[in-house]
């Protein structure tokens, strides 16, 4: 099988067990926004965007760090036992400090102290899990990690489904149900639901810890934190990017109307998740390629052309869901008060467009272990992101905090890319990339803003892009399926 087929395969499989999870999000919209008031879902997504700020926190760059030194180390198991206990080590940390401190992270998050407690314990558990599932992508075991992240799904689904939609019904009729009822209690039964499914999921790799021996590797621990820690803050500066346009919204906007509008926000915002569910799954399978061909014959060959079709599926991706973006929305936000927000969801999958580009393009700063160099890209994309927000919300709302994001991942993009080309040139196909991104975004303004919900119109502008593409990519993909 060449190294293509491998990849791809494997990215398929970690695609699915990545965009599972991650349809979740998107297939809890439905129910979420039939449950929830607008303001009770901008509520959940205000503590959601915490989740992903203390996420990156808790991982510390180690996950990255995993991936480089066990491809570069001879010694694999030192790499697994040091960064398996140094994780152990900072969660239980977290844990006790987050005990101590209860009472002021409550007063500053404004999160109420029932669903912080709740929301601790998921951190702490989902932190345990980093190495273990970093090994089984290192180790090409895909089945059994898209397996376990699957049950996730399921339990998390359920249980969401029975808390939501059945156990106010069932209490009404039976005794044990009514015992454990609570009115007005749907936010907190969201994250009840994670932490059972988040238990399960580190119950399953229970076999990956007995395997740990009590060894720490100071040395190696030390360079794997050289190589993380600028990960971290590459990473903090994402989460700045992704979700603090909620708390922004939360701190300027009126108080009478900020949750309804960061509700409604967040539930359009959704939409843009088919790019970042297929970017999300790309990378997984991407990276473990990237750090173990590094010094093969030749990899900036298999970089550029990788990139290349990336772009493409992206293009396809893009356009096809501004063409469909009225039935999605139908399919997904039955509640006609959350659609007032569908303006900003070309913005965003553009935005999401642009991230997965960057994440492709950043190669070149991970395989020389110049990762400082992701760090300061994504803290300039973060300052953009905080500075766009501050003048654009008191004036559009939060059109403005979607502007902000786009303008963050895009110039993170043209940053690594002209970095990239400084330290570690990769011949990618400049011209084609550029002519397949430019008529995907022209075809979707066409679509979108001129023809909206004209679907003959839609089908053809996508059937004339990928005609195109196919017939400039013919012999390039005729070759790469023919080869073994």
């Amino acid at each position: 099988m060449s190294i293509y087929k491998k990849l791809f395969k494997n990215t398929f499989i970690y695609g699915v067990a990545t965009v599972i999870p991650r349809m979740l999000s998107v297939i809890l919209v439905p129910l979420y926004t039939g449950v929830l008031e607008n303001t009770s879902f901008g509520d959940y997504s205000i503590i959601f965007s915490y989740f992903v700020i203390f996420n990156v926190i808790l991982a510390y760059g180690m996950e990255t760090a995993f991936f480089r030194f066990y491809n570069k180390e001879e010694d694999k198991s030192q790499v697994i036992h040091t960064s398996t206990w140094s994780i152990l080590f900072t969660t239980l940390a977290f844990l006790a400090l987050a005990y101590l401190s209860i009472s002021n992270i409550e007063n500053f998050t404004r999160i109420n102290p029932q669903n912080l407690q709740i929301i601790i314990w998921i951190l702490a558990l989902d932190a345990l899990a980093i190495i273990p599932f970093s090994w089984l992508r290192a180790t090409s075991q895909p089945v059994k990690f898209a397996f376990i992240k699957t049950v996730n799904v399921a339990i998390n689904l359920g249980l969401s489904v029975f808390f939501l939609l059945y156990l106010g019904q069932w209490s009404e009729t039976n005794s044990f149900f009514q015992s454990i009822y609570i009115p007005n209690f749907e936010v907190t039964y969201i994250f009840i639901s994670m932490l059972i499914a988040s238990g399960v999921t580190l119950f399953l790799l229970f076999d990956f810890f007995k395997k740990i021996k009590f060894e720490f590797n100071w040395s190696l621990w030390k360079s794997m934190m050289s190589y993380g820690l600028p990960v971290l803050i590459a990473g903090l500066a994402f989460s700045i990017n992704e979700v603090v346009d909620r708390l922004f919204l939360e701190r300027m906007l009126p108080e009478n109307i900020a949750k309804e509008q960061i509700g409604i926000y967040s539930a359009c915002y959704k939409l843009g998740m088919f790019m970042t569910l297929f970017a999300t799954a790309f990378r997984l399978g991407i990276e473990p390629f990237f750090f173990s061909h590094a010094s093969s014959k030749n990899p900036k060959t298999a970089y550029a052309m990788i990139t290349k079709y990336f772009v493409i599926v992206g293009s396809i991706i893009l356009l096809g869901v501004m063409v469909f973006a009225d039935l999605f929305k139908q399919l997904l936000i039955q509640d006609e008060s959350y659609w007032e927000a569908m303006k900003i969801v070309p913005i965003i999958l553009l935005a999401n467009l642009f991230l997965g580009i960057y994440h492709n393009l950043s190669v070149w700063y991970k395989v020389t272990d110049k990762t400082h160099y992701g760090a300061y890209i994504s803290s300039i994309g973060a300052l953009f992101t905080i500075g766009i927000n501050f003048w654009l919300i008191p004036e559009i709302g939060y059109v403005g905090s979607a502007i902000a994001t786009l303008t963050a991942y895009a110039s993170m993009m043209l940053l690594s890319f002209f970095l990239g080309q400084k330290y570690y040139a990769i011949p990618y196909k400049y011209g084609k990339i550029s002519i397949y991104l430019g008529v995907s975004i022209l075809f979707s303004i066409l679509s979108f803003y001129y023809f909206r919900e004209n679907y003959p119109v839609g089908i053809f502008l996508i059937l004339v892009f990928c005609v195109g593409v196919y017939l400039s990519e013919k012999e390039e993909l005729q070759r790469l399926i023919k080869s073994k």
